[in-house]
């Protein structure tokens, strides 16, 4: 097979957009006496060397005229004007935008042959981020030197830099044909970076015996190559420098996502690649998991975060108790932080205290010995099954699929990205390779999928001989770097990073592109490790999943666009719309089987691209707003001549004012459809102008929205003011700022009983449950969807269930009464005596959600253990006191709907009060408006009474005129009904807890009660 390349339009206006900066630049001969270094002058070798050399000739345009050029291509282009001309290297440095799989590689390549055409220059450094990257380059001028000699009649001469082997140099310097170095990053980082020790680097910066003693670096400055940056914003500081010291003439960068930005000349977004058809069309399959714990110590370990002011912390991901849920939150975290404090307090995370963090073996250690890997989890019991649930959905899409692409000539590829090479290849102690976790569930998933498959086909068919000539085993293959001495899968700083220490290694999926699309070739599915995600760019990947936990140190949108390339059919004929103009999307559809939810990747990955997407305008600037834009009825492009017509429309009827933007008057005419009619001659124009105003009007409506929306939320620290040191409110907190320990007593026979009787009259469970959930995105999307998280769709009949009793095996252990007598704080014997108890329908519930069983049965012993002690327990006063601190620690949300400010917190101890309920609302309205009411406090959550059911934290301290109540004190715990039916067992244990030691606190000034409202508790202070 060989690739098939036409001449793309939208390709074209790139190039065209370059070479246009330069028009009217002069060509000068560029020949000068080429330096042969120390040789012996009567030597052969002296009299062989030619001493002529071709340099690149100079930009002969001033500053000014190169900015005018400029500007001309951006009113052209729609793009923001510049008004300073960017010169970080050489003469000017120009920014083209292309989303990726639009050929960008390509387009930088013709542009090459056209700034030779065009203005004579001849020699090129092309400078890329990673090894993957650099192979993908050169194996493209590979590809696409038969293509453009036909168009050129001339070939480039390319190479990959080598400091080994410097007589390239000379050839790059003498040779009049076009010549390209390229070079990647990690070579900067060695060869190029001047001053360090590094022998690469010795070796370009030093008078070379063997190079004639001259310098390397000279030799090719001499040159004043073009530079062109391919994926600029991966590169460091490093290579920035190295880039200077080649004398650049000017530079180019290409990427679908600059961080810094130059003259940008050309745009390509997502949105416009999409618009066009030069993209595939993008589905989502999301998967939800039911909302309960794991029933384990989950831990997540993201990464380490160093610091210069700091010493080294982590993020991490734990699971948080809520009042109605466990949800899964992160934390950064240094040492000493307590995972059971974070968590609001869960005793799985009892132990699990930051000992060390250490970013030398990038580990965290836990006091309990347990030790994880950046990237790695604990206790994550569903992950296994999600895994499953993902490799089992790709390879039913990658069926759906292929069958008819199959028809079409089209191979049809999948792509997972995984986190640990070890997880897909796998070698004992001697080194053989052995199956690992993912290879065995791919093959029996992917067996168990071709079995039904095989099914629905007819054994006549040619797709069914060629799904069904190869086993499982043979059409999974991995693509890693290899170590050249083990001839293992490395699996350290390259895999970490997606960068090579060693400048040979590189990914093999680079080298054999055509034979991977080839049906001979059995591989179909592709495993990838996640950080070698560049220059995985194959056409026909059509479903792409991530084996690994979502974060953020890989974007969406990099690991979608690993298949955003339209396909090639066998032939490698590019289906693009000139081929299948009616089902171009319908066979171009990427397929992404994500690690999260629906909803959650959506959202994520419709941000990343808003915050890529280059600004569109949002006023009228002049014709440029409307040449080239398609006639809404016509469906042709929009003339010059047009454009002015239109542009002349708006400002005669007062549609647009001097700076261009859009007036009270057009949004009249607009509410009132009445808009001024063009002559009969240009009607066909009208609804064309109509759409582009209407359109900037949606698009500024949006942009305020998210502005309004994401405005950054103002935290401040609610202070204690001057209510607090009052010595009634004084007298109070001496009151009860005491903390107590807790003793008890109580019959294990007893607790048994009523415990099993209680779960075999009430114990349910509901099954674990994964939802996947499949959206795409919207036929016509636009820019202002993306940014306001509305550009995908939920597609009909597109969810589906697991439940995991049912539908997946599971590996996981559990140690039963290990996690029940755990939660619950009773022996192991007594968590043994219950489950041997329970009638045989109960315990089967155990298999049915495993952790969601351990939950509720440790949930019924805590409550049945707290009916029984309710009388049997003592509180002690420790000789620890709750310090002040606790009212301030917690930051206030100004912005939060549900804080009372100062100006309404005139009797409260801290200048703001953050409500839970609308009880909570009404109690405060009245206890600031009340005369009897001194001074008031909402306790902080921190301020808690041990009980046997978990913390205790009232809600109120209340002081009173003591002349008109008969309490003075009081401490109160609002509930919306002092119903019993309507206070969880749980709650009402801990309150009744709670009454026995305000009871013995109690004297005849201070009480604790339950209220509803500010009625009730008038009733309770007054005694009545």
């Amino acid at each position: 097979m060989k690739f098939k390349f036409s001449i793309q339009e939208y390709q074209s206006d790139a190039v065209k957009s370059v070479t246009d900066v330069f028009k009217g630049n002069k060509i000068i001969d560029s020949k000068y006496i080429f330096d042969k270094g120390d040789i012996d002058r009567l030597s052969m070798e002296y009299y062989l060397m030619d001493d002529i050399g071709c340099k690149n000739s100079p930009v002969t345009l001033s500053d000014d005229e190169l900015l005018k050029n400029i500007v001309t291509i951006q009113k052209d282009n729609g793009l923001q004007i510049s008004t300073v001309l960017s010169k970080k290297y050489g003469k000017c440095s120009l920014d083209v935008t292309m989303e990726t799989g639009t050929g960008k590689t390509y387009v930088y390549i013709k542009t090459i042959y056209e700034l030779n055409k065009l203005y004579g220059w001849q020699k090129f450094i092309i400078v890329v981020p990673s090894i993957a990257i650099r192979e993908g380059v050169y194996k493209s001028f590979d590809i696409t030197h038969e293509h453009f000699y036909g168009q050129y009649d001339k070939k480039i001469k390319y190479f990959i830099y080598d400091s080994k082997n410097l007589h390239q140099i000379d050839d790059y310097s003498k040779s009049d044909d076009i010549q390209v170095m390229i070079i990647n990053m990690q070579a900067f980082a060695t060869s190029l970076k001047e001053g360090t020790k590094s022998k690469e680097a010795r070796i370009i910066y030093s008078r070379r015996d063997e190079f004639g003693s001259r310098r390397p670096i000279d030799v090719i400055k001499a040159n004043n190559p073009i530079i062109i940056l391919d994926e600029p914003q991966k590169m460091g500081d490093a290579t920035a420098n190295g880039i200077k010291n080649f004398n650049p003439l000017f530079s180019i960068s290409y990427s679908a996502t600059h961080k810094e930005h130059n003259n940008e000349i050309y745009v390509l977004d997502a949105v416009d690649a999409y618009k066009q058809k030069l993209v595939k069309k993008i589905e989502v399959k999301g998967i939800k998991t039911s909302d309960i714990s794991t029933g384990s110590s989950y831990v997540y370990f993201s990464h380490i975060i160093l610091s210069q002011d700091k010493p080294p912390r982590a993020k991490i991901e734990i699971e948080v108790s809520s009042k109605n849920s466990i949800t899964k939150k992160e934390f950064i975290i240094s040492e000493k932080s307590d995972l059971h404090t974070l968590s609001k307090n869960m005793s799985q995370y009892d132990g699990f205290i930051v000992a060390e963090i250490n970013p030398f073996k990038n580990t965290i250690r836990f006091t309990n010995d347990i030790e994880l890997t950046a990237g790695s989890s604990y206790g994550n019991m569903q992950e296994s099954d999600i895994r499953r649930i993902q490799i089992r959905e790709t390879i039913i899409s990658h069926f759906e699929k292929e069958e008819k692409l199959f028809n079409d000539n089209i191979k049809t590829l999948s792509l997972f990205f995984i986190d640990e090479v070890a997880k897909y290849r796998k070698y004992d102690e001697n080194g053989n390779k052995i199956q690992s976790d993912y290879e065995k569930i791919f093959e029996e998933e992917y067996n168990k999928t071709l079995e039904e498959k095989l099914k629905t086909v007819d054994e006549n068919n040619k797709y069914y001989n060629y799904i069904n000539a190869f086993k499982a085993q043979d059409v999974h293959n991995g693509y890693f770097s290899i170590d050249k001495k083990t001839k293992k899968e490395k699996d350290d700083f390259e895999i970490k990073t997606g960068l090579s220490k060693d400048i040979d290694a590189y990914d093999l999926i680079l080298k054999n592109k055509e034979k991977l699309l080839s049906f001979d070739e059995p591989t179909r599915f592709i495993f990838s490790h996640s950080a070698l995600r560049e220059g995985w760019d194959n056409p026909n990947i059509f479903q792409i999943c991530t084996l690994k936990k979502s974060d953020s140190t890989m974007q969406k949108h990099q690991e979608v666009g690993r298949g955003l390339r339209l396909c090639v059919n066998q032939d490698g004929t590019r289906i693009d719309e000139n081929y299948a103009k009616e089902s171009v999307m319908d066979i171009n559809l990427l397929t992404v089987i994500a690690s999260e939810s629906y909803e959650e990747f959506v959202d994520g990955l419709q941000k990343e691209i808003s915050e890529e997407l280059v600004a569109r305008p949002l006023k009228i600037t002049g014709k440029e707003n409307f040449t080239g834009k398609e006639n809404v009825d016509t469906k042709t492009p929009v003339t010059e001549q047009e454009a002015n017509v239109m542009y002349n429309y708006l400002v005669r009827n007062n549609y647009i004012d001097d700076e261009g933007n859009i007036t009270d008057t057009y949004s009249q005419a607009k509410e009132n459809s009445a808009f001024a009619e063009m002559d009969e001659k240009n009607k066909h124009l009208q609804n064309t102008v109509i759409s582009v105003l209407n359109n900037i009007i949606e698009r500024k409506h949006t942009l305020e929205k998210n502005t309004y929306n994401n405005a950054r939320k103002v935290a401040d620290v609610n202070k204690l003011n001057d209510n607090f040191y009052k010595a009634e409110f004084q007298k109070l907190w001496n009151m009860i700022n005491d903390k107590y320990v807790y003793r008890i007593s109580f019959d294990s026979d007893e607790l048994v009983k009523n415990t099993i009787k209680y779960l075999d009259d009430n114990l349910q469970v509901t099954k674990t449950r994964y939802t996947v959930e499949t959206g795409e995105q919207k036929e016509y999307l636009s820019a202002e969807e993306i940014k306001s998280g509305t550009g995908f769709q939920s597609i009909l009949d597109g969810t589906h269930h697991y439940e995991k009793e049912k539908d997946l095996k599971s590996s996981v252990k559990y140690d039963l009464l290990g996690e029940i007598s755990t939660r619950a704080k009773i022996t192991r014997q007594t968590a043994a005596d219950i489950l041997q108890g329970v009638q045989e329908k109960t315990f089967k519930l155990y298999a049915a959600n495993p952790e969601e069983f351990i939950k509720k049965v440790s949930k019924a012993i805590v409550e049945q253990k707290g009916s029984l002690i309710i009388n049997k327990i003592t509180y002690y006063k420790t000789s620890e006191k709750y310090d002040t601190n606790i009212f301030t620690d917690k930051k206030v949300n100004l912005d939060s709907s549900k804080l009372r400010l100062k100006d309404k917190c005139t009797k409260h101890v801290q200048d703001y009060l953050e409500l839970d309920s609308d009880v909570e609302n009404n109690l405060a309205d009245n206890l600031e408006k009340e005369k009897i009411v001194k001074v008031y406090s909402k306790l902080p959550r921190d301020f808690k009474i041990p009980t046997p059911a978990g913390d205790y934290a009232p809600d109120w301290a209340i002081v009173f005129d003591e002349k008109e109540v008969k309490y003075i004190y009081f401490i109160a715990e609002t509930k919306g009904s002092l119903d019993s039916l309507n206070i969880r067992k749980v709650e009402e244990i801990k309150i009744n807890c709670a009454k026995k030691l305000y009871a013995a606190l109690s004297t005849e000034k201070l009480k604790y009660d339950i209220i509803t409202d500010y009625e009730r508790l008038l009733n309770v202070i007054k005694g009545e």
